[in-house]
């Protein structure tokens, strides 16, 4: 797959630059070029992003770091089987729990929550930083909701991180999910108050809580492109009515001239 000249695979995490230090210089720098483009990539084109991947994979697939790229890549895709595939590997390569949140998540995208919960109440999670732990209790959540259990799913939120103002990386995607989880119970209230404080805490708009929030206040959004395409069309068919009528004059005219000549 083309990479832009500009890709110089420097651009990459140095740790994992590092890793690919195994490689022959080479093949080191094709790697790095790719994984650069997964990560350019994988939000806006989540398909483009596993095409390097898979090229990434293919040259060095003994690198973690290569394989940890690849299941991220596979998960935005919802190929959730194969990314389960990639982040164990990855896991047994550098013994590292980091990825027990996401590979929780994939098997609920593969239909197993019951799995993901099990795997939420394992001693790895434990042994993971803060960040992780509040990741594990949105997908151990979002396991209760796929089994229907709502309340629990409300219960497994409420946590100091929720109740915590510092705001976090983490804050706005909790808040966030909790109001979700609110509204879907029934309490509007609730959510409303919460899709707010999730506003407050989303400061790079990773969440659509001031959308949602708007819907729950009955605020109606125009779409200001579409008015003025619509006003464009109005105008160019009054002006071909117009122009119609003018012709429709002329010839009036003409006929006319000829009559009198007549």
């Amino acid at each position: 797959m083309p990479i832009p000249e500009e890709v110089t695979g420097e651009e990459i995490d140095k740790d994992v630059r590092q890793e690919l230090q195994s490689l022959p210089k080479t093949l080191a720098d094709d790697v790095a070029r790719n994984l650069v483009m997964v990560a350019r990539l994988l939000d806006e084109d989540p398909e483009g992003a596993y095409g390097y991947s898979r090229v990434a994979l293919r040259l060095a697939s003994r690198v973690a770091a290569v394989r940890e790229a690849a299941g991220f890549a596979a998960y935005a895709n919802q190929k959730y089987s194969e990314a389960l595939a990639e982040f164990r590997a990855a896991k047994r390569m550098t013994g590292n729990i980091d990825l027990w949140p996401v590979m929780a998540d994939c098997e609920r995208g593969l239909g197993r929550p019951e799995k993901a919960m099990d795997m939420a109440g394992a001693p790895e999670v434990q042994k993971l930083d803060k960040a992780g732990q509040v990741e594990m209790r949105l997908v151990a959540a979002g396991a209760r909701r796929d089994m229907g259990q709502l309340d629990a799913a409300i219960v497994t939120l409420q946590s100091p991180e929720l109740a915590a103002n510092s705001v976090q990386p983490w804050t706005a995607r909790l808040r966030y999910a909790y109001a979700d989880a609110l509204l879907a119970a029934g309490r509007q209230g609730e959510a409303r108050e919460w899709f707010a404080k999730a506003v407050e805490a989303d400061r790079d708009g990773s969440t659509d809580a001031s959308d949602r929030l708007a819907e729950l206040d009955g605020v109606e959004f125009v779409d200001v492109l579409v008015e003025d395409e619509d006003e464009v069309e109005l105008d160019a068919d009054a002006d071909a009515e117009a122009e119609a009528e003018a012709d429709a004059d002329a010839d009036a005219q003409v006929q006319a001239e000829d009559d009198k000549k007549d």
